[in-house]
Parts: structure tokens; C-alpha cells; sequence
């Protein structure tokens, strides 16, 4: 089979998001100019550069109560900063929660039942058990083809790690088990490691 997005695909359903899996889901919270809290999953994220630690989101469309986007890039212009909370598998019905398009101020830490802890460089609220939370601070963000296509790209300047999943002096990901985003509304979890040396090591 071949096809091209601009004449359609013929299935039933998009098969893209199917294809470019799995991704990690950014658990990104932000407070807005006003300090109302937010928190929501985008599954088009990811590390994007090791020194100084980088990572991006892309949001992909727009709420009616806000001007062209989603209430974390919004957010995010107003105060230039966020969080990623990284999403473990024990969280997954609180994170399908707080994906749900709410009214603008909505906070959905309270919504889902998340307990909240303060970021430490940064003025905005993270998800106090996640495994690991990274504070960023804004470098960019940038429109993409599309009416509501944006990426928002960030400095990490503080990391906070679970006490349980530093093991031997290595965060451990099978201490929490990563939820990952496959297509359509499927989900998986990572619980198996295996090491690949490279010709260079």
C-alpha cells in the first residue's frame, strides 16, 4: 500500500500515529499569567539535545476559549516556562483525566486527583510522585504548517528524581515502568531492558 496524506489514505482510521511509535508521553504542566495550574499529556514529545538538556512538545489543535491553540502553549507564552512530568504506568487513569478538553483555568491536578509540589527554579507546579519532573524554561516556540501546529521547545534547568528509581547510580525506568502513546487509542508499557553496544564503546 501507498498513499499520499493530501489524497487521503482509505482506512478507517489515520494509520500515521500508528507508524511513528512508541512515544514517550510529556506530562506538561503550566501556570498561566494569572496562576491558575494546568496539566495535560502530549505525545509528540521528546529529548532533543544533551548539553544544555533540551526537550520539545508539539501541540496539534485549538480550544475554542483559546486564542488559536491549547491552554499549555498559551500558558507557556505568558510565563515561559513549564514542566515535564514523566508518566509511569501506575499513573495512566489519572493522565487519561487530565487529557480531557476542560474550560480555560480548569486545574486538572485537582480534577484528577494529582497531588501538586511547587518547581524549585521555576514559578509553576509539578506532579509531586511522578519519577521524574524537568523544569524548563522556554528557548522557542514555533509555528508548524497547519492552523494549529505549534513546538514548544525548552531548556531543562532543574531535574527532580524519585528516590526509588535511582538504582546503583542509574535512573532505573523498570523501578516505574514508562507509559509510551502507539496509535489510534492504544498505549504501552515499557518492563523489559536490553543493551546494544555500539562498534565505537
Amino acid at each position: 500500500m501507498f498513499y499520499r496524506p493530501e489524497d487521503g489514505h482509505g482506512l478507517p482510521h489515520n494509520p500515521f500515529n500508528a507508524i511513528v511509535t512508541p512515544r514517550p508521553i510529556g506530562w506538561i504542566s503550566s501556570r498561566d499569567g494569572q496562576g491558575r495550574d494546568n496539566l495535560a499529556p502530549y505525545s509528540f514529545f521528546n529529548a532533543v539535545a544533551y548539553v544544555p538538556p533540551q526537550v520539545m512538545f508539539a501541540s496539534t489543535s485549538a480550544k475554542d476559549d483559546v486564542d488559536g491553540t491549547k491552554d499549555s502553549v498559551a500558558n507557556i507564552r505568558e510565563t515561559g516556562v513549564f514542566c515535564v512530568n514523566i508518566v509511569e504506568y501506575a499513573a495512566r487513569d489519572a493522565m487519561n483525566v487530565t487529557s480531557a478538553q476542560l474550560p480555560h483555568g480548569t486545574d486538572e491536578f485537582e480534577r484528577a486527583g494529582i497531588t501538586k509540589a511547587e518547581c524549585d527554579q521555576i514559578a509553576c507546579a509539578r506532579v509531586a510522585d511522578a519519577p521524574a519532573n524537568l523544569e524548563c524554561k522556554v528557548t522557542q516556540i514555533v509555528q508548524l504548517p497547519g492552523e494549529a501546529n505549534f513546538v514548544v521547545f525548552g531548556e531543562v534547568i532543574g531535574v527532580h528524581l524519585r528516590d526509588d528509581c535511582v538504582v546503583d547510580g542509574r535512573f532505573d525506568v523498570t523501578q516505574y515502568q514508562p507509559l509510551s502513546r502507539m496509535g489510534y487509542r492504544d498505549y504501552t508499557v515499557v518492563r523489559e531492558l536490553f543493551e546494544l553496544k555500539r562498534p565505537d564503546d
